[in-house]
């Protein structure tokens, strides 16, 4: 897995995935999540949650 992906043109910028795991992903000021730290994912152990939960479908894990 090389991370996480957000498709920019379904983001609303809701901060779901923010929430959810934050040391990942951050709502820029372009009110879209951006992901902040792709290697991480593993070891914070929260991307597939938030992924699973985002409203728009917008993350996907690759």
């Amino acid at each position: 897995m090389t991370g996480p992906v957000v498709d920019k043109d379904l983001c609303t910028g809701c901060g779901t995935c923010e929430a959810i795991c934050p040391e990942i992903f951050e709502v820029g000021d372009d009110d879209i999540s951006h992901v902040i730290d792709a290697e991480g994912c593993e070891a914070a152990g929260c991307c597939e949650e938030a992924a699973e939960e985002c409203p728009e479908g917008a993350i996907s894990l690759e």
